[in-house]
């Protein structure tokens, strides 16, 4: 089989397992388990636990001591074990620590999928630029074809979710130890343990410009986690009205979600055109606006007249994604020394998926659990939306006062070949 093809099916599977539950564990939490909010952003801080820390033991372990391949495949296994142990976990409290494991062997594969990618694409003397990015959009696909699988099999609220991502986390464990071999390449490099940890990039934050970018990048970090976390469930509950009960987006909420992966690898292929256009600081801003609107048309819309606001809260999804995530990567790319680039975009990725995304679901659980559950016990979603929204608004007006930076096209063209 062609590498590209081999690739194609790690990036399908890598993501077809995240997209087995990370939408839907919403609703079985809520729909069927009935545990609170406080204790389900607790279940999604986990990825942000694990992100602080899991792909720096997993790099250092990659570069020194196994094959990157292997300890893919070693991951993804012991991944699909804790995903089969779920469904049968009674309390909160031990799910939390289940699911901690789950994402502390999950969320290093994340970066160790590209580490393959990239030395066995050099090694066959591949452009990475121009071929890797047809090859990633497969993991997209994964996700949105793991929601579809879930959603019409009807285990969008049960157990079952966390079987389809185990038998995929298993599959992808065995089939990597086929993959081409990616040997340790840093053992006989000396670096420091601050070099090692990637620790070095830190001192970043001593230019005022790059210390409120990475604030930025967490605050921003929280709300990527929130839609994920209570979208489907948010469709879920308007089953409890009998007007929208057998309306298609609330049968098949995920289905409706899945939206948002598909606008987001269409945004992707408009980003060259806005960061020439406009350039990074407004690119990012856009960004945040659409963070806004995308909060904002949830708590307006509703699966029936104002199921059209659902939708395009999830087009504009792939804007607030990409818009921030690709044009904050290339800020990092053109404001890092090469020595520290690498742990650069680590810590970008800390800021976000760290301590951005444990932040965002700890604070999002208490804060709807002390505001926004109404006597009857059922959410306030629209309070909860708009809320999130005004949160989002305030970040970008921060952001727009006082993060300075100038445009420079020729910055963007050179990161671009």
């Amino acid at each position: 089989m062609r590498l590209r093809n081999r690739l194609i099916i790690m990036n399908f599977l890598q993501f077809f397992i995240w997209g087995s539950w990370l939408l839907t564990i919403g609703a079985y939490w809520f729909q069927n388990k009935n545990w609170s909010g406080t204790e389900f952003g607790a279940i999604f801080s986990t990825m942000g636990i694990a992100s602080l820390f899991m792909p720096a033991i997993a790099g250092i372990i990659a570069d020194r001591w196994v094959n990157a391949e292997r300890l893919y495949g070693i991951f993804h296994i012991c991944g699909a074990v804790m995903l089969a142990l779920l469904p049968a976990v009674k309390s909160p409290d031990t799910f939390f620590w289940v699911m901690l494991l789950t994402m502390m062997f999950y969320m290093p594969t994340i970066a160790l999928a590209i580490t393959v990618a990239y030395s066995s694409m050099k090694n066959k003397g591949m452009d990475i630029i121009r071929d890797y990015p047809p090859i990633r959009v497969w993991g997209t696909i994964g996700f949105i074809v793991a929601l579809w699988v879930v959603s019409l099999s009807g285990f969008e609220t049960s157990s079952l979710q966390f079987y389809v991502a185990s038998a995929a986390s298993l599959g992808l464990g065995i089939y990597a130890f086929t993959l081409p071999k990616c040997p340790p390449l840093g053992g006989g490099h000396k670096k420091s343990l601050v070099e090692t940890m990637g620790l070095n990039a830190f001192k970043l934050f001593r230019s005022t410009k790059m210390a409120l970018f990475f604030i930025f990048a967490m605050l921003l970090g929280a709300a990527l986690q929130l839609t994920n976390a209570y979208g489907d469930t948010f469709l879920h509950d308007f089953a409890d009205i009998p007007a929208y009960r057998d309306l298609i987006a609330v049968k098949y909420p995920a289905i409706i979600m899945s939206i948002s992966q598909i606008s987001e690898t269409l945004f992707i292929l408009t980003i060259p055109f806005f960061l020439k256009r406009f350039g990074i600081k407004k690119v990012m801003l856009m960004s945040m606006v659409a963070w806004v609107l995308r909060f904002g048309l949830f708590g307006l819309g509703n699966p029936a007249e104002g199921l059209w606001m659902i939708v395009l809260s999830c087009i504009i999804y792939g804007m607030a994604f990409d818009f921030f995530n690709i044009s904050g990567s290339l800020f990092v790319e053109t404001q890092s020394a090469p020595e520290v680039r690498a742990s650069a975009q680590g810590l970008f990725m800390m800021m976000t998926n760290g301590f951005g995304a444990f932040l965002g679901s700890r604070i999002s659980g208490i804060v709807i659990d002390k505001f926004f559950v109404l006597e009857s016990g059922v959410f306030d979603w629209k309070g909860i939306w708009f809320a999130f929204a005004a949160y989002s608004l305030v970040v970008a007006v921060l952001f727009a006062v006082f993060f300075r930076h100038k445009h420079e096209p020729e910055a963007v063209k050179n990161y671009q070949h």
